[in-house]
């Protein structure tokens, strides 16, 4: 296993920490706008009913959003949503060696460099795996029949706050890096994701500078609209970044290629999202049999306001499969929303990101 330099580990260091102020400058909080609940019109006096037509039959009330909503909220199954019947959307058919729908995918995520990115970094090696282990046991326990498939989340390319040497506001991390985390991955039985954050880059410039480490049958990808500069324009970090259908369907493209070059399962493709503008164009995005993907609810907040999002970005815009961001710091997500209520979501989520 290669280790980092003490030289490259004080650079890079240096860098990330600078790339922070970028990343940490944009709350991730959840942007419901879309979803929030418009107040009811004036009613006029009802007419009561003679006693024996009166229906004494209690009806559950219909759904809400917003922070009223308790148990009632759109998001769960069973709520009186419309959009339930939009789930799941038709996809391609997938063989046994497809990750989803068989598996739960629990990600720890974040940068070894940094405490401060998620919990992949904020806790020394073995006991970050340790939480992993609990985390998996977690999950286990309360949805056996969807056995849980532990990964590590690396930020491979991390945006920065200035364009840096490349003039693409992004910084790459080196290879020593990745094959440091994809060694505690494979101690754990676990896959991989690395995640790029890719500045005023593009997908096109960025993804074969990781295709090496796509090629592994265990290595998947993770793309993030907030960091995208190219189609909104503006510096990450001070500006929320957009990918358009167009974008992911490279992406989809590039690793589906990958699949059939190298004769690997299918790669899973995760989008994070928590605005409007974060994905555009969603009904243009062309599944591939190659390639599963995922539309992660990002953000933090309020249980409710987090259900909003996922109604909103996820629930009303059917991709495939659907995903949910849990921040670990109080801070972020306080109170925490319970496994048991994740559960409850539909879409079911079947990636759990924990930042």
């Amino acid at each position: 296993m290669h280790e980092l330099s003490q030289t490259t580990r004080r650079a890079l260091t240096a860098v990330l920490g600078a790339a922070l102020s970028a990343t940490l400058l944009t709350p991730r909080v959840s942007v419901a706008q879309a979803a929030s609940t418009p107040k009811p019109a004036a009613a006029k006096p009802a007419t009561p009913k003679p006693a024996a037509a009166q229906d004494t039959t209690k009806k559950r009330p219909r759904g809400a959003l917003g922070p009223q909503s308790g148990d009632n909220h759109l998001s769960f199954r069973g709520t009186g949503s419309d959009l339930d019947s939009l789930w799941p959307p038709k996809m391609p058919t997938y063989g046994a060696n497809a990750l989803l729908p068989n598996k739960r995918i629990i990600a720890f995520y974040g940068n070894p460099l940094s405490t401060r990115m998620g919990i992949l970094g904020e806790f020394e090696p073995q006991e970050m795996l340790r939480k992993l282990d609990e985390e998996v046991a977690e999950w286990n326990k309360l949805d056996p029949k969807t056995p849980v498939q532990p990964a590590l989340h690396l930020i491979a390319e991390v945006a920065n706050p200035h364009p840096g040497p490349s003039g693409k506001y992004r910084t790459r991390m080196d290879s020593a890096m990745i094959e440091k985390v994809y060694g505690w991955a494979k101690s754990k039985n676990a896959i991989m994701f690395l995640d790029i954050q890719i500045g005023t880059s593009t997908l096109q410039e960025e993804l074969p500078w990781i295709e090496k480490f796509l090629m592994r049958p265990d290595v998947h990808l993770g793309i993030d609209p907030e960091f995208a500069m190219k189609r909104s324009g503006g510096i990450p970090g001070k500006k929320v970044g957009s990918y358009d259908a167009e974008d992911i369907n490279f992406a989809i493209r590039f690793l589906g290629n990958l699949v059939e070059k190298h004769n690997l399962p299918p790669k899973v493709l995760v989008v994070h999202r928590f605005t409007q503008r974060g994905v555009t164009n969603y009904k243009n995005i062309k599944l591939d049999p190659r390639v599963q993907v995922v539309i992660q609810m990002d953000g933090f907040g309020a249980p409710w306001l987090k259900r909003d999002s996922y109604y909103s970005y996820v629930k009303k815009e059917p991709v495939q499969f659907a995903g949910w961001k849990q921040f670990t710091k109080a801070k972020n997500d306080n109170p925490r929303t319970s496994r048991e209520a994740i559960l409850r979501l539909w879409p079911v989520p079947l990636y759990i990101q924990l930042q």
